[in-house]
């Protein structure tokens, strides 16, 4: 934590976290702090526990100990839909997207008054729908695509939609893991360029093993190891760490 803050001054107050999977602590003791409209990059070895931490703070995981607070809201006692209302949206490994549907439909049914039975039944594709798809499709680098079938995207374009989706909801702590995986370089250099540009406005937490793509956001970086905080700081700091370059840049 840094020197004169207390959990309840930041976005996102990871403390204590701790989650055990029959007896294994997958989680151990985690505690980070993230601030509002910050990068957070959280990189480390396979099974360090960078998955799970998304897990937990989007509710898929339920934790064992500790407390999770976004804007001063304990997380840990959410069911998922509650948490995503608070603001908090997840972007997976594999990307969630409807293939049968297009890029204009996949952006719709994610608008706000679809989501729900009731908006579902009284949703009609008016000009403010149509124009959000719009703005958000310009930013995903998606909008020359907008009636194409999203199983026709290229891996880096489907990366890029279930993004948008996030965006048509207006999720302010956004949680993206591995965005970059299976890109081409342009891809990954656009993808970098998106999300620095969404982070004016919103928060982001990132896990990546891309290092050079992790350099570009020139954020600050988490390393776990074993389930708890190996490093924190800079991207240069982490790979100078002497115990991160044994247990995972070393590798």
């Amino acid at each position: 934590m840094l020197i004169g803050h207390q959990p309840k001054d930041f976005l996102l107050a990871v403390s204590g976290l701790t989650v055990s999977f029959d007896g294994f602590k997958a989680v151990n003791d985690l505690s980070f702090y993230v601030e509002e409209s910050e990068i957070r990059v959280i990189i480390g070895p396979n099974g360090a526990g960078k998955t799970t931490v998304l897990d937990l703070i989007c509710g898929k995981t339920r934790a064992t100990a500790g407390s999770i607070q976004f804007r001063g809201k304990e997380l840990t006692r959410m069911k998922e839909n509650e948490i995503v209302k608070t603001g908090v949206g997840r972007k997976f490994q594999t990307p969630s997207i409807f293939e049968d549907l297009t890029v204009f439909e996949n952006l719709e049914i994610s608008f706000p008054r679809g989501r729900s039975v009731f908006g579902s039944l009284t949703f009609r594709r008016d000009a403010t729908v149509k124009r959000r798809v719009e703005e958000v499709a310009e930013m995903i680098f998606l909008k020359d695509r907008l009636n194409v079938y999203a199983d026709e995207l290229s891996h880096g374009q489907k990366q890029w939609l279930e993004i948008g989706m996030l965006l048509i909801h207006d999720r302010q702590l956004l949680l993206l893991d591995e965005p970059v995986a299976g890109m081409t370089d342009r891809e990954t250099e656009d993808t970098a360029a998106l999300i620095l540009d969404l982070a004016q406005d919103r928060t982001i937490i990132v896990v990546e093993h891309d290092m050079a793509f992790v350099r570009s956001l020139g954020a600050r970086v988490t390393v776990l190891h074993e389930g708890s905080v190996l490093a924190e700081g800079s991207v240069e700091h982490v790979q100078n760490h002497p115990r991160v370059i044994e247990v995972y840049l070393g590798r």
